[in-house]
């Protein structure tokens, strides 16, 4: 797209482009322990349990019945475990790295951060540690840290997609739109059934001035997550470009009714009502 180009759009559409790709810094990828839908329920923590008190000096026992407690919530519970599992066994780096994951939740990053460094310390080629200790610079607002760590566990080969939407949210943020489009479309490559990519793929779309891939990608996470607030104001945002209020309108709506703290969308709407 050319200078000429860029210069061309309205100065609201570019406040407001910029709000969203703020958003996008601030949008939460999943970080949560791969389980089963039912792993936090209460049956299979007593199942847990049970193993757990015929196998008292199992760290393995702990951990999993740590990560069960966490995907139920109850976070004290999973910090206990995972502290069991690494007193039996201190170089149990997938612990740190499950531990880690509950202290974020607790929204503790610096302990986050260190049971990442430590689990990394035991095993220097653990991709998930790299990702998920990425992810709370980069929510942190530790965008240098946090490039690092998603290009190491990149260069390690990982197949998790976070490593390539984080990486490339931190792209999006520089302005460096064509190689944050190819970091979302390699996460969409390896996880086609999440939302997040396309919306975000879509917004560099969108200030590339490529308006047809952006909607298309927006609308893709629509299909994927209809309540997803931030991909409403941003096909907004592309109806806005198109000069088609009205419907632009009706997405920012659709927006703040789903986060009425989206100032996005109430600001969009204001400059879209009829």
């Amino acid at each position: 797209m050319s200078s000429d180009q860029h210069r061309a759009r309205t100065p609201t559409l570019v406040v407001a482009l910029v709000v969203v790709l703020s958003a996008c810094q601030a949008a939460t990828v999943v970080d949560s322990v791969q389980l089963d839908p039912d792993q936090g329920s209460e049956t299979n923590i007593a199942s847990l349990t049970a193993v757990v008190e015929k196998n008292p000096n199992s760290a393995e026992a702990y951990n999993v019945r740590g990560t069960a407690y966490g995907k139920a919530g109850r976070n004290r519970e999973a910090i206990a475990d995972f502290t069991r599992a690494l007193q039996l066994n201190p170089r149990f780096y997938k612990a740190y790295a499950n531990r880690a994951l509950v202290y974020r939740a607790m929204n503790d990053p610096a302990a986050a951060i260190n049971d990442y460094t430590a689990a990394l310390k035991i095993n220097a080629q653990y991709d998930e540690a790299y990702i998920g200790r990425g992810n709370v610079y980069r929510l942190a607002g530790k965008d240098e840290q946090a490039f690092r760590d998603f290009e190491r566990a990149i260069r390690l080969g990982t197949t998790n997609p976070r490593a390539y939407h984080s990486r490339g949210l931190i792209l999006q943020k520089r302005g460096n739109h064509p190689q944050a489009i190819e970091d979302f479309s390699t996460s969409i490559s390896l996880q086609a059934d999440a939302a997040e990519p396309y919306n975000s793929r879509g917004v560099s779309y969108l200030a590339l001035g490529d308006l047809d891939n952006a909607l298309e990608d927006i609308n893709r996470a629509l299909r994927l997550n209809e309540r997803y607030a931030e991909a409403w104001a941003n096909q907004a945002l592309v109806y806005e470009k198109r000069g088609d209020k009205p419907r632009a309108f009706k997405s920012y709506a659709r927006a703040l009714a789903l986060d009425s703290t989206l100032s996005i969308a109430r600001d969009g709407m204001n400059r879209t009502r009829a």
